[in-house]
Formats: C-alpha cells, structure tokens, sequence
C-alpha cells in the first residue's frame, strides 16, 4: 500500500528530494515508524510536501507529485501559506472561496484519474505564537476560514476530516503555545507527534 503525504511546510518538515525514503522530521515520519512497526514491509510511504506551498501551488503539481505517484492513500493538510502569503509588501494570499474552488478541482481530477485512491482531509490550524502575533487578529479570523473550506471539502467528497485546531487549543492550556507550534504555525516534535495520533485515527477507520 502506498501512502502519500501532501501539504506545506508542516508535511514537507525537511524532507529529503533525493532520496524518498527520508520523509523528514515531522508527523509523516512518525507515522512510517508507527504503521512500519505494526505492519512490516505492508506500506510505502512518500513525502511530497512542499515549504511555502497554497493550494495553488498544490493544484499546479497535481500530475508529477498526485497522480503520477499512484497513491493508495493520500493525506493533504494546506492553507495556512493561503492565509499567511497575504501579508507583506507584495500579498500572494488565496481567498476562501477560491481555496474552497481549487481544492474542489484537485479533487475532483485526483479521484477521476485515481478512482480507487483513499484520501484524509487535514484541518489548518494556528497558535498565538512569534510569526502569528503580530498579525494575530488577521490570522485568527482567515486561518478559521480555511479550515471551514477544508471540511467542506470533506463533506462535500465524502472524505475524513482530521480536525486539528481545537486539539492544539487545549493543548495549549497544558503547555505554552510555543512547545506545541513552535512559532504558531509550525509544530514541534510534541506538537507532530499530536498530527500523527490524530491521522493514525483517520487512517485506520478507511
């Protein structure tokens, strides 16, 4: 069974481009530990998650880094980079409604080229952190947003959501923000770690 993971930097996690089986140092990793020990030799896993990417930027790679792989499964977690592409000198942001009409025809022509593939729907999240606060009222009010589109997604496709904000939320009254998402927006090893168990309970109900 092969297993794609897709998404921004939170996915990408310093993976290797070399070398396919260095998924880097994020939740992809910690879940080809997980089913690896479970299940040995069952899975092949790839990491095709890009630093920076919208969905936009996930649509353009749709054939190299979607359908040409032939994935059993996918995960996708994207749209905080929609969100926060938008601030700065030269704003490069991608709207809700225009996230939700993307992501509608990645999926679409994912499923007609792959009708057997299986895919997982991750929320994007935000914490109050040292690239977020700034802006925070900004972030708190579009990172929400997609995260709304992304379930619609889910429903609209009939897919598994992975919610992933209120979960960061309480963890947050544990620990300060910064131990979970180390900047606000990318996650620590605990804060992975979090993704992994979270996807694992998605998986293993397809």
């Amino acid at each position: 069974m092969k297993i794609l993971f897709q998404g921004d930097s939170i996915t990408d996690a310093d993976r290797s481009r070399q070398d396919d089986t260095r998924l880097g140092v994020g939740y992809p990793r910690l879940v080809e530990a997980a089913l690896g020990l479970e299940e040995p030799n069952k899975y092949t896993f790839l990491n095709r998650g890009i630093s920076g990417n919208r969905i936009v930027d996930l649509y353009a790679r749709i054939k190299a880094d979607i359908i040409n792989l032939k994935p059993d499964v996918m995960s996708i977690l994207i749209g905080v980079n929609d969100v926060w592409h938008e601030i700065g000198e030269n704003p490069n942001g991608v709207d809700a409604d225009k996230f939700f009409k993307i992501y509608s025809m990645l999926i679409e022509e994912v499923k007609e080229a792959l009708p057997n593939i299986k895919i997982i729907i991750l929320e994007p999240f935000i914490l109050q952190g040292c690239s977020t606060v700034e802006h925070w009222d900004y972030f708190s009010k579009e990172v929400p947003m997609r995260a709304e589109m992304a379930k619609k997604i889910a429903d609209k496709f009939d897919l598994p959501f992975v919610p992933l904000q209120k979960g960061f939320d309480d963890l947050s009254k544990k620990a300060p923000c910064e131990y979970w998402l180390g900047d606000g927006v990318h996650p620590t090893a605990k804060g992975h770690e979090f993704i992994k168990n979270q996807w694992l309970k998605a998986f293993k109900n397809i």
